[in-house]
């Protein structure tokens, strides 16, 4: 006992960064091996993720099983949040990781690429034996880390969140210049590349105003929503800070709401955001975690959502909004352009600088993002402030954007990628 006790404080006292390296490399190497040659994609589906967790891949996780499911396939859910240490959601019960089906089917494993061989060996070798098995991945960088090749390894083919996503797949690697630009390439292996889009289902607002969420009823509000152990970087929210102070100053008429949670993961970065926010009465932060009828109310109640981001692998929230009928004003770069046109939102222009962040997640060589503007930012709510007819326009237009991205939609266009028929 004294002896595990020794090592296990050792442990902890390695570097972060050489502690999941470790982890992750012993994970590749026990982790099961999808067949070769690959089976051919059939049912049942399984669909491995976190969908405990009160994270964005959560959400995703859980949409992506329920969208397969409106298009009438039969799908099992494999719970990966305590097997791989996520943080499980508040009333949220996760789900027993039994009971996946054996034999032929088709696996989807919406696990990121470095985590993917931990997320097969929790699953264990006959819950993957026979299987076609899938990468569903999300990530907001034009390239990928060299970590993400252990999921190469392990995958037949690979669904990409966006097409942002998926040409980061196809464009990594010292092998990217062989790509066929469907393709991505890695030890010499092809794996075919494909955009599968989440979709955005009609939202069930929990019946609150701006009362409960202690809004004046009488301000022109512009919300910024982010988890913050998402990289506070990434989703630059002291932007959102600098374009409403560039446009409103101290009116009290005209008010900045940040909704986040998990920031005591934020670091120096969420520090900073705090500080920017100090002294600002038209600024408020909402620090907690809500349900998805919450947030929904939230969203509903206000006039602007706004994401200064300088990435996004594909903008859950944004899509959200405008469903919602939300007036939206976003970075014109990265996933959320999917779904996303001058006429459908106010596109805020950029410039590209190298990807930087204090964790180091998105300090990856030779990658870049995007630095709004913030000028830009600061007259598209000046004007939608002042023009509440051309607000209520774009937001509509917005709302028909997104309208065809149903579930049973999104998931009858994954099938038809499983059995191969044109899409």
């Amino acid at each position: 006992m004294m002896l595990k006790s020794l090592g296990y404080r050792a442990w902890r006292l390695m570097p972060p960064t050489f502690r999941r390296e470790a982890l992750f490399t012993a994970m590749a190497v026990v982790a099961p091996r999808p067949a070769s040659p690959p089976p051919v994609a059939s049912l049942p589906i399984t669909v491995a993720g976190y969908f405990a967790a009160p994270s964005g891949l959560g959400e995703a996780a859980r949409r992506l099983a329920d969208m397969l499911e409106a298009a009438g396939a039969e799908v099992h859910r494999a719970d990966l949040t305590l097997a791989l240490r996520q943080g499980v959601g508040a009333g949220r019960t996760p789900l027993p990781l039994s009971g996946v089906p054996t034999g032929a089917g088709t696996l989807i494993m919406h696990v990121n690429g470095p985590m993917l061989p931990w997320g097969m060996a929790a699953l264990g070798r006959r819950a993957v034996a026979g299987k076609h098995v899938i990468g569903f991945w999300n990530w907001e960088l034009p390239i990928m880390p060299p970590d993400w090749d252990r999921g190469f390894r392990f995958v037949h083919r690979i669904w990409g969140s966006s097409e942002f996503v998926a040409e980061a797949a196809r464009n990594s690697g010292s092998e990217a210049a062989r790509n066929s630009g469907s393709e991505a390439v890695r030890g010499g292996r092809r794996v075919p590349v494909e955009v599968v889009h989440y979709p955005v289902p009609e939202p069930q607002p929990a019946p609150l105003g701006r009362d409960h969420f202690d809004l004046p009823a009488d301000a022109f509000i512009a919300l910024a929503v982010f988890d913050a152990s998402s990289s506070v970087e990434r989703k630059n929210p002291l932007a959102a800070i600098a374009a409403h102070r560039a446009a409103f100053g101290d009116r009290p008429d005209r008010l900045l709401v940040l909704k986040t949670y998990q920031t005591q993961q934020g670091g120096p970065a969420w520090r900073a955001v705090l500080a920017a926010a100090a002294g600002a009465a038209n600024i408020r932060i909402i620090d907690r975690e809500m349900s998805r009828a919450e947030v929904w109310a939230l969203i509903r109640a206000v006039d602007v959502l706004i994401s200064l981001h300088r990435a996004e692998g594909v903008g859950l929230a944004l899509s959200e909004a405008m469903r919602l009928g939300v007036a939206v004003v976003a970075t014109g770069w990265s996933g959320n352009m999917d779904f996303m046109d001058p006429a459908s939102a106010q596109l805020v222009g950029y410039r590209l600088v190298p990807a930087q962040d204090d964790r180091g997640t998105y300090s990856v060589p030779g990658a870049h993002w995007a630095e709004p503007d913030i000028a830009q930012a600061a007259a598209a709510l000046r004007l939608l402030a002042a023009e509440p007819q051309l607000r209520q326009a774009m937001a509509a237009r917005g709302q028909a954007r997104v309208a065809a991205l149903t579930p049973a939609a999104c998931g009858e266009y994954a099938l038809r990628l499983l059995r191969g028929a044109p899409a």
